[in-house]
């Protein structure tokens, strides 16, 4: 069944001169703006425990064009002002449920500035983009066809820190789910190989950053010998942020490529909650980690799922995938990441990135039979082996080999009942 949804498409356009310039003094109004409504939010409640809502600051707005020394906030569109307003309202909603920082304010310098129009404020006819305060059209580079009869809701205008610029529209879609199929898939990230597939394959990592290195180092070095506040210190920063922007374009296309092709070809795709949030903490892996970008992977596979009916199954963080025989179950004691390939005491060799991708997938499908856990529960140890090798072998001990659909389903929901059984009697 199709399925409606709200889908931005993001084009490349080349503003004319006096475009840009408009277009940079609304950026430069919403970020001052936001800061102004963000600082006499923060000074209401620690000064006086007040809380100032949306409503509150809109009516502040409209003040603030009335005085002289804010006047030309009266000269951009208004709509735009209030959306970053809403933004904010948006920011603080997420501090106050715990889902976020406290907001912070915008800088001068940063290097992406954006702002956000409503139907009200621009006109789309005939493949023609006008924004609010613009007499032309935007001259937009329309790599890709919207959906038929599409109208955009919204429209945002950004330029980003190679002075790219560009506009998103926001659109009602209809995504049609992709043909049902049998298969399932197991992933395991890694660095040398950007994920290693339960079937045996590999996907290497291009390792984007570490290609254009030494562009990247001859472009930190040009700018770090130019006078800060000239313009050759600009121009030195844009060339910087070019580079910085191949890198980042490339990517993103190849997890696109990536995870378009694995939503197609499996019905049910598996992968591991890792955390690399504490990952870049590791000095020593920190660059790789954030090149491989496994974050930006997996938020790409969970909508690419949710639109057309997959489904991604992901495990607990804990779980040994690596360490675990997919033959026997016995979880070897310890494993060194420089050891790649290993032999378990049942004399099957395993290869440690393809071992643990069947792993994953077999504890995957337990997970989506029964909707059970598969993280090791911290024990007392009453035998003299730590509890996360007591809790895993329970509840692996006799899994023969990586099964495919029911079978697989059934035999993993079996053991794991079982092993809820023995804690249980004990």
């Amino acid at each position: 069944m199709a399925k409606e949804v709200k889908r931005a498409f993001k084009f490349r356009f080349y503003p004319t001169d006096v475009q840009a310039a408009e277009l940079a003094r609304t950026f430069g109004c919403v970020r001052k703006v936001y800061n102004l409504a963000l600082e006499e939010r923060t000074a209401a409640w620690y000064q006086r425990r007040e809380r100032v809502n949306y409503n509150a600051t809109s009516a502040m707005l409209t003040a603030w064009k009335k005085t002289d020394e804010l006047a030309y906030l009266s000269e951009v569109s208004s709509v735009p002002l209030q959306q970053c307003l809403r933004h904010l309202q948006g920011a603080f909603t997420g501090f106050f449920e715990g889902r976020a920082k406290y907001p912070r304010f915008k800088s001068r310098k940063k290097a992406r500035r954006s702002a956000e129009y409503t139907r009200s404020a621009f006109r789309y006819r005939d493949g023609r983009l006008t924004l609010a305060k613009l007499s032309e059209p935007l001259d937009i580079a329309w790599s890709r066809p919207l959906p038929e009869s599409a109208q955009p809701s919204t429209v945002t205008v950004s330029q980003d820190a190679a002075g790219r610029w560009f506009v998103s529209l926001l659109c009602d879609d209809t995504i049609t789910p992709a043909p049902a199929t049998t298969t399932a898939v197991g992933l395991d990230a890694g660095i040398t190989s950007l994920v290693t597939l339960s079937t045996g394959e590999k996907i290497t990592n291009p390792r984007h950053e570490r290609r254009d290195r030494a562009r990247l180092a001859k472009a930190q070095r040009e700018l770090s010998r130019k006078t800060k506040g000239s313009a050759n210190r600009e121009k030195a920063r844009r060339k910087l942020a070019k580079v910085h922007a191949r890198i980042a374009d490339r990517r993103r296309d190849h997890l696109h490529k990536l995870s378009t092709r694995l939503v197609r070809e499996n019905q049910t795709v598996v992968i591991e909650d890792l955390s690399v949030r504490n990952m870049v903490k590791n000095r020593g892996l920190a660059r790789a980690v954030s090149d491989a970008a496994w974050r930006d992977l997996r938020g790409m596979l969970e909508y690419k799922c949710a639109w057309y009916g997959r489904e991604l199954v992901v495990i607990d963080r804990w779980f040994p995938s690596s360490k675990l025989c997919g033959n026997c179950g016995a979880i070897r004691a310890t494993l060194p990441l420089n050891v790649r390939e290993w032999t378990c005491e049942c004399g099957t060799g395993h290869d440690r990135d393809v071992n643990a991708a069947k792993n994953v997938l077999a504890a995957g499908l337990a997970v989506s039979a029964c909707g059970d856990g598969v993280r090791p529960q911290r024990e007392s140890s009453r035998t003299g082996q730590s509890s996360a090798k007591q809790e895993s072998q329970r509840v692996t001990a006799g899994i023969p080999r990586l099964w495919t659909g029911e079978e697989a389903k059934v035999t993993t929901l079996r053991l794991l009942t079982a092993g809820r059984g023995s804690r249980s009697a004990g």
